[in-house]
């Protein structure tokens, strides 16, 4: 999603580049070929679906050019150098000291045309925090539905709202394919500060370390669990206190949040259990969703200011929007005991929390 950290990120203005197409391989292409032959099994609406996801994806690739290209050309800004060497060296980090598998993962570089590369619609019924699970071929079942176009996106959530459902559209700045194709370094992401780049780059590196099909609260829940180690690892590497003070007030903030909606998400729960007419509840929703964002601001207030989940509670807050919240991180607290008991090795943690995942599953 958009808050990799648990917060929603303004994002500003880069550069763009002007870039030549870079033809796919022949293994690239056989990937896309296998994909179609799943997806052409299904109905028309869903073949549609896959049509723009394919392209979508397909025209990131024929985009993209290698880092080492940005990097050598005398044309090519400082920032842009400068954020490109970040990314260069936190995938040697990952790779050494995190073992996620970098192999040519994050080597090349996107600029976009717009300020999200994917938009992802969630839905969640009007009494109930239960979201809608989409199946696909190859990943398994998520809670999402991603378009490259945002008004694609709307168009399914205005669907999805004609049928009652609660929806909640989202830009979302990075996203993984699991390692099947070499995911580029996007525009939408690269201008991060070093702390969050850290973090989006280790998150979806750990994607690829560990993935479980048709479960995504494992799966995004251990990826926070890993990145949020890796940036303290690197933080420590890098012998910065300071952003490692910050990232810690960051992490603090974070569960302050999460505990926030987790709570109202369990009140709201109750509501939904209870008998009273769907009216009453209606009513009563509507009031406890007021309550929360009231809350917010007395937690703001004790943040000093912080305002970096004002975008997340200016919204109409819905049910698809509250399920975002447990998707990214209910078995967080779980996962991070975990690595504690594996005395913080990662290779012995993987394995551990590889354990766990089937055992959810028995």
């Amino acid at each position: 999603m958009n808050y990799r950290n648990g917060k929603l990120c303004n994002w500003k203005k880069t550069f763009h580049p002007k870039s030549s197409a870079t033809p796919l391989n022949r293994h690239s292409h056989k990937k896309l070929l296998l994909l179609f032959l799943f997806t052409s099994l299904s109905g028309c609406e869903t073949l549609g679906y896959y049509r723009q996801a394919i392209s979508g994806h397909l025209s990131l690739l024929n985009q993209s050019k290698a880092v080492s290209h940005y990097l050598a050309s005398t044309t090519t800004p400082a920032p842009l150098k400068a954020q490109l060497k970040k990314v260069v060296a936190l995938r040697s980090f990952a790779e050494k000291e995190l073992l996620l598998p970098v192999k040519k993962q994050y080597s090349r570089y996107v600029s976009l045309d717009r300020k999200y590369v994917v938009w992802n619609v969630f839905a969640a019924p009007e009494f109930s925090l239960e979201p809608k699970i989409w199946c696909y071929p190859i990943a398994g079942c998520a809670s999402y539905r991603g378009y490259f176009a945002e008004k694609n996106a709307q168009k399914f959530a205005q669907k999805l709202a004609t049928q009652g459902f609660d929806v909640y559209v989202a830009g979302i700045d990075a996203y993984s394919t699991l390692g099947w194709f070499k995911d580029p370094i996007l525009s939408s992401f690269i201008d991060r500060s070093d702390v969050d780049l850290a973090n989006l780059i280790f998150h979806e590196l750990a994607h690829q370390r560990l993935y479980i099909k048709n479960d995504t609260v494992f799966n995004e829940s251990f990826a926070t669990v890993v990145a949020q180690e890796g940036v303290k690892r690197w933080l420590q590497q890098e012998n910065n206190p300071s952003a490692y003070q910050s990232f810690l007030d960051d992490q603090k903030k974070q569960q302050d949040f999460i505990n926030l909606v987790i709570r109202y998400q369990q009140k709201l729960v109750t509501l939904y259990h209870s008998t009273l007419k769907d009216s009453e509840k209606r009513t009563q929703k509507a009031a406890l969703i007021t309550q929360l964002k009231s809350q917010h601001q007395e937690l703001k207030m004790n943040w000093g200011g912080y305002s970096d989940y004002d975008p997340w509670f200016h919204q109409a807050i819905n049910n698809a929007q509250l399920s975002t919240v447990s998707t990214y991180f209910d078995l967080v607290p779980e996962l991070s005991a975990l690595l504690v008991q594996q005395n913080n090795n990662l290779a012995n943690f993987y394995q551990a929390a590889r354990i766990l995942a089937k055992k959810r599953h028995e």
